[in-house]
């Protein structure tokens, strides 16, 4: 048999194409058969939808990327032909689109709109609802049944009420409506998914997304609440916490932060519609002031503060009695640890989890004072709504999951409290387009009106949608929390919404004078408390103590605090020193570890051999969020590093040998511009 010829690229999507078009015309030919859909059809036909969407975006990407030299034999009209193929594909999304939003619409006036995620949710749900229904009865059940098929059926209403747009939409398929900032529009119908059905002062009606919209006032010519009612109006993040308002952000990093969200708006416009995420998911707001600069990392904070005049530190300051670092108590000095998220909606299959985590800074409802710290959850398949933290390991715990944070913090404001943004860093399957979302946030007050501490307990703090600067928007509208009827159907309601389970730990005598030789403001993991102690103690002793004149500004050769608050960065290399220091801490005497001057000095030793080489080694790639095969990598060049310098009683060995590749030097490897790397506003 003749080996099979190769068809030419142009050629074979030519016929997948053709392929995806017949299957595009039978899907649409069985929605248009006479007679209404049985709700497993539509079903059936929505999923279809979204799989062949995925198709079609993948012959596109293909296409974009032909180019004429890749044909086995010259091809006339090449561009035509290829554009020719576009326009097709073009017409197939744009088919597709429509037939989603009318299934959607259809299903939205039986049970609400269906999308992946809710259909997995369902059957998570069944079965945790099963043990509650054999234990509370099948009359109860029944009644609760009714009690949330009429909350479903009052979510969408008539109203011929009048909103106005706080922003531009531009419409992003087929039977979306697009509308400029400062117009008025009449909302016809009110989806629980969070798209109304609008109509425009020209006549045309659309969809459009609730969170752009504000209630029009006449009678002032302005806007009100963008809320439904003021039974929906909740702004009590956790009563037992009493939970603050949250004011509009006014300083100009807030507004660039307003701006970047609002330009990635539009592919959670398109996530939303595709029912991949629920309508109270935002763009991350904290992880967008992350990327702005370095003002609100903890490498910042950890940096020496001077005066007001700038002619001396105010912290760290020197105690000559004690010969150390001075202590500095703070108004705000607790260990928080972090237990679950529970009833987390789980995201469809349009999109791939890379990280689950949450992000969490002190805030007074206006402005973020400290740096953002983030720790990372865990979750199994069984309950993908439940995130924990601090997972059971062998060894030492990453200090990235570790549940068990310190916070410091010397602001005066009496709404100072602690934000927290539950979020989840994905890629799009058919895009390869990365991005980190909000899956609802919530801010816990930690004094209340009279200036008094809040008690140090475990609290429940039910999430908020949309971004801190939005009111009222609820992660999952198909959860809504409204509760109707007896204590239990109202117990039952709260359960099943998205929650953040925390306890404030008060601190013993030796976790508080731990915690006052850090900075003022200061949020970290409690793993990682020796060995930022040890920073601040070289660094008191090197521009306090030993520095030869204290009005001198030069820089200073010093590798450990020129390097370190870089590990702040890198959590990895952060554990290999923490493993390192575990393991020489184990073989030293007991008169040792009393003798301060001893251990900083044998800290300094264990850093040379640890951190400095793996910071400057080219062989580790460099550190990427939510990367897996990065984050492999990096820890394989960590571990193979260990070993090697355990083996060999130090780096010395690893640091001349040829196979080892090393960065060239740079000489910031070595010098400390304390002066460069001061806070210049302290909160």
């Amino acid at each position: 048999m003749l080996p099979r010829r190769p068809r030419h690229p142009l050629q074979a999507l030519k016929r997948r194409t053709q392929e995806l078009k017949q299957q595009v015309d039978s899907l649409l030919s069985e929605s248009q058969l006479k007679g209404a859909l049985e709700p497993n059809k539509r079903r059936d036909i929505y999923q279809r939808c979204i799989q062949l969407k995925q198709a079609i975006d993948e012959n596109k990407n293909a296409l974009q990327k032909l180019n004429k030299a890749d044909e086995l034999a010259p091809v006339g009209n090449y561009n035509e032909r290829k554009k020719e193929e576009h326009n097709l594909l073009e017409k197939l999304t744009h088919q597709l689109q429509e037939l989603a939003v009318t299934i959607s619409r259809e299903d939205t006036t039986e049970v609400g709109a269906l999308s992946e995620r809710e259909e997995y949710d369902d059957s998570v749900e069944e079965a945790e609802e099963e043990s509650e229904r054999e234990e509370s009865g099948g009359e109860e059940d029944s009644e609760e049944e009714e009690e949330e098929k009429q909350e479903s059926e009052s979510h969408k209403q008539a109203t011929s009420e009048e909103y106005i747009s706080i922003g531009d939409f531009t419409a992003q398929q087929a039977g979306d409506l697009t509308f400029k900032k400062g117009e008025i529009l009449l909302i016809i119908e009110k989806n629980p998914d969070g798209w109304w059905i609008a109509k425009d002062a020209k006549g045309n009606e659309g969809l459009v997304p609730r969170t752009y919209l504000e209630l029009y006032n006449k009678e002032e010519g302005g806007q009100e609440s963008s809320e439904e009612g003021t039974e929906e109006d909740v702004e009590v993040v956790d009563e037992t916490a009493d939970g603050a308002e949250v004011k509009q952000r006014t300083d100009s990093h807030w507004s660039a932060v307003q701006k970047a969200i609002s330009e990635q708006i539009n592919t959670v416009d398109v996530l939303t519609a595709m029912g991949a995420i629920p309508s109270g998911f935002r763009p991350s707001t904290l992880c967008q002031l992350l990327e702005e600069g370095n003002q609100f990392r903890a490498s910042y904070f950890l940096q020496p503060a001077l005066t007001s005049s700038q002619l001396s530190f105010s912290n760290p300051m020197w105690d000559t009695k004690a010969g150390t670092i001075r202590s500095s108590p703070s108004r705000v000095s607790l260990i928080l640890t972090l237990w679950s998220c529970k009833m987390i909606p789980f995201p469809g299959t349009s999109i791939q989890v890379l990280s689950r985590h949450v992000r969490l800074c002190l805030f007074d409802g206006n402005k973020v004072l400290s740096n953002i710290h983030t720790v990372r959850a865990t979750w199994q398949s069984k309950k993908p709504k439940t995130w924990t933290f601090s997972p059971q390991v062998t060894g030492i715990l990453p200090c990235l999951f570790d549940g068990d944070c310190f916070i410091r913090s010397n602001s005066s404001s009496l709404d100072l409290g602690i934000l927290f943004e539950l979020g989840i860093s994905y890629i799009r399957n058919s895009t390869g387009e990365r991005g980190e979302l909000s899956c609802g946030w919530v801010f816990l007050k930690l004094f209340d009106a009279d200036g008094v501490p809040i008690p140090t307990k475990t609290y429940e703090l039910f999430l908020n949608g949309g971004t801190p600067y939005e009111k009222g928007i609820e992660v999952d509208p198909s959860v809504s929390r409204r509760a109707h009827g007896n204590v239990f159907h109202q117990i039952m309601t709260m359960r099943k919404q998205p929650q953040l389970l925390v306890k404030l730990r008060s601190l013993n005598r030796s976790s508080r004078n731990l915690l006052s030789l850090l900075p003022e403001t200061l949020i970290g993991s409690m793993c990682t408390i020796h060995l930022l102690i040890f920073y601040r103690q070289i660094l008191g002793d090197v521009l306090l103590k030993d520095r030869m004149s204290l009005q001198s500004a030069e820089l200073i050769s010093h590798p450990v605090l020129a390097t370190f608050p870089m590990l702040l960065e890198q959590p990895d290399v952060m554990d290999a020193l923490r493993s390192s220091w575990s393991e020489k801490e184990s073989t030293l005497k007991r008169s040792e570890k009393r003798d301060k001057e001893f251990l900083k000095a044998t800290f300094l030793l264990v850093y040379h051999d640890c951190a400095l080489p793996l910071l400057h080694s080219a062989l580790l790639p460099p550190f990427r969020w939510a990367e897996e095969e990065t984050e492999a990598a990096r820890w394989k060049v960590i571990a193979d590093f260990l070993k090697h310098n355990q083996e060999n009683g130090g780096a010395l060995q690893a640091l001349l040998s040829p196979d080892k590749v090393h960065k060239p030097f740079d000489l910031s490897e070595q010098t400390y511009d304390f002066l460069g790397e001061i806070r210049k506003n302290v909160a």
